[in-house]
């Protein structure tokens, strides 16, 4: 038997090794994390101060902007001190609480698209229920359910790997705490929890895709059916935005996540998932901005009111 010492540290590769490299990085990753945390705020503070946008559709697009912000700062803060700095270490429990923070905020996020395809589907298939089937309790308990659900599933197998043994190599190639690379690094057979995890991502990312694909069926084919072309483009008008985003979401997951032998992350891995945790986030809220006439128009009347209150100053 050899000496193992435990490991109470990681550190994280990141992007690049070079001075250079990482200080370009840095300001391209800095102004998408700042884009991303800005649009975000602009579509809480609207849906929040504007009228027009207190319905359900809103409510749930509100939660989903506020879960992108989380989802973010969890991963490009420390992705971008690691940029500054020569050794981008990260403590145990550190580790393990971005680690959960991540997946936890990323199934949430896969929830709420869930759930978002479902207010449009009753909102369009189903228009004289809707007002009962998605009142504000309802919308708050479908929300909360988002959430509890997400903590439950993914607590199980963070609580495993905090569990298992470190005594090797502490370098983790990638760009945050990700369970393919801890694995890696334990000491230990984790080739069961390598399933657990496989499974229990394919299950959310795929089942609820599932759903999603099932809710957009019955929407479009009831839109076939409206009688006038100006109705129907109405109808999809409400949900066009959605429908791009649930496509970013689910691709961009699927192609991350769902496929098995992730042990051994390579350097397209910590591409796909910067596209993942970086990019997508931020094109969402801008979707919806560029897409969504009632948010352009929110938009527009809070832009005139600071705009003329601030004539009214000088």
């Amino acid at each position: 038997m050899r000496n193992q010492t435990p490991v109470v540290e990681f550190i994280i590769l990141g992007l690049s090794d070079s001075p250079h490299l990482n200080l370009l990085l840095f300001v391209l990753l800095l102004h998408t994390f700042l884009l991303t945390v800005m649009g975000n705020v602009i579509i809480v503070t609207l849906t929040l101060k504007d009228h027009r946008l207190h319905t359900p559709m809103y409510f749930f697009l509100r939660n989903f902007a506020v879960l992108e912000i989380c989802f973010t700062s969890a991963i490009v803060p420390r992705l971008l001190h690691g940029l500054l700095t020569d050794r981008n270490s990260v403590t145990l429990p550190g580790c393990f609480l971005q680690l959960l923070l991540v997946y936890f905020l990323g199934a949430c996020m896969v929830f709420h698209g869930s759930v978002m395809s479902f207010d449009r589907y009753v909102a369009i298939c189903h228009p004289l229920r809707y007002g009962t089937l998605m009142s504000s309790r309802a919308c708050s308990q479908l929300v909360l359910g988002c959430w509890v659900v997400s903590f439950l599933i993914n607590v199980p197998p963070t609580f495993i790997v905090t569990l298992l043994p470190f005594c090797g190599p502490n370098v983790i190639n990638h760009l945050y705490c990700d369970t393919a690379a801890l694995l890696q690094l334990s000491c230990s057979d984790t080739s069961h929890i390598e399933v657990m995890v496989f499974v229990s991502t394919t299950l959310i990312l795929l089942g609820s895709l599932t759903f999603n694909a099932v809710c957009y069926i019955h929407i479009i084919s009831t839109i076939l059916r409206i009688p006038s072309t100006t109705g129907q483009k109405k109808a999809f008008s409400t949900c066009s935005a959605h429908l791009l985003v649930v496509v970013i979401l689910y691709g961009s997951g699927i192609f991350r996540y769902v496929r098995p032998g992730q042990r051994g992350v390579q350097d397209f891995d910590k591409i796909a998932s910067l596209l993942y945790c970086v990019v997508i986030p931020l094109l969402n809220p801008y979707i919806y901005a560029l897409r969504n006439e009632q948010i352009k128009a929110a938009l527009k009347d809070a832009c005139l009111r600071a705009f003329s209150g601030r004539l009214r100053l000088s």
